[in-house]
């Protein structure tokens, strides 16, 4: 039996587990739903629970089908509409979320993290070749990391081999962007600051995330990321300042510390990233259900469920309290 937090805040339940899953089917409930089984201590997400990880993975499939390729006409209705929601970006709530993010994946995360920044590391000190090859890779390593953070953000199943995914879903229009991205960065860096910090946070933070996540082409990616950051600049760009800030700590301690630095100020990038250009679900309130055993004391009304969900609560706490 499992007793669920819907997006109300109550907690629903005790109901078996064939109901979760019900609930996971109909869209109510999702990787990142907190959970605890009934008469447990601990709320976790449902993705923790290996018995709802078939249920999850089947709803991930249905819900998001691997979407086309995107034209360069359909990015250019796809930047008005996003322009037109006008959603304002909350950098302390990215960040927020991006911590707990880290803290449900840590290992995950924080490993799959410090893989491509040994392998990005090792791509730039070849002799030669290093610093062309991470120009041409940059984004495409970083784009298999992003994802890896986004599945987990939507609940879905990842595993530290989603790094490469760059490699096998849109190599070449990542490699493409990064090249651009670099050298007009680069040039704009040399001739005159401004232009350069603006395509940084024009083009690095999203272009890499739009390529691989909405299968973009390179170009219609770069514009739109452009055009959307532009009518937000300052929350972009003060994201992009304490990212780099975030990660400039973690270089104190002999540079370890980089590991647990960079996975939260990408985690922030990404949840900014499904802010502004994803289609974040709103999880439906979740009804009550009752066992057959208690049906007869299920509450008819909202007050009553309302209550019944927090006595539910000081029941468990008190519990954990006496063990």
């Amino acid at each position: 039996m499992y007793k669920i937090i819907g997006a109300d805040g109550q907690a629903y339940g005790p109901v078996p587990a064939e109901q979760v899953c019900r609930w996971i089917a109909e869209g109510r409930a999702d990787g990142q739903t907190k959970a605890q089984t009934d008469g447990g201590c601990d709320w976790k997400a449902l993705s923790d629970f290996p018995e709802f990880a078939e249920a999850l993975a089947a709803r991930s499939a249905a819900a998001r089908p691997t979407p086309p390729t995107i034209s360069a006409v359909d990015a250019e209705k796809l930047a008005a509409e996003i322009i037109a929601r006008d959603h304002r970006l909350d950098i302390g709530d990215c960040f927020s979320r991006s911590w707990n993010l880290i803290r449900d994946n840590f290992w995950l995360l924080v490993g799959a993290t410090a893989v491509v920044l040994v392998v990005a590391s090792l791509l730039s000190c070849a002799p030669v070749l290093g610093i062309p090859a991470s120009v041409v890779l940059g984004f495409v390593l970083w784009a298999g990391l992003d994802l890896l953070f986004l599945k987990r953000l939507r609940g879905e199943p990842a595993e530290v081999g989603t790094v490469l995914a760059g490699f096998s879903l849109a190599i070449v229009p990542l490699m493409l962007a990064s090249m651009v991205a670099h050298v007009l960065t680069s040039i704009g860096l040399v001739l005159c600051v401004l232009p350069g910090i603006y395509l940084l946070v024009a083009w690095w933070m999203f272009v890499p995330l739009l390529i691989i996540d909405k299968r973009l082409e390179f170009w219609p990616a770069m514009e739109l990321s452009r055009k959307v950051v532009t009518r937000q600049w300052w929350p972009c760009f003060g994201l992009f300042g304490l990212s780099c800030m975030v990660g400039l700590i973690g270089l104190m301690g002999c540079g370890v510390g980089i590991f647990f630095t960079i996975p939260i100020a990408v985690g922030a990038t990404v949840n900014a990233y499904e802010d502004m250009f994803g289609a974040r679900p709103v999880m439906n309130e979740l009804p009550v259900s009752a066992t057959p055993a208690a049906a007869a004391s299920t509450p008819d009304t909202p007050a009553a469920a309302s209550a019944a969900a927090s006595d539910a609560r000081s029941s468990s706490s008190a519990r954990c309290q006496a063990e």
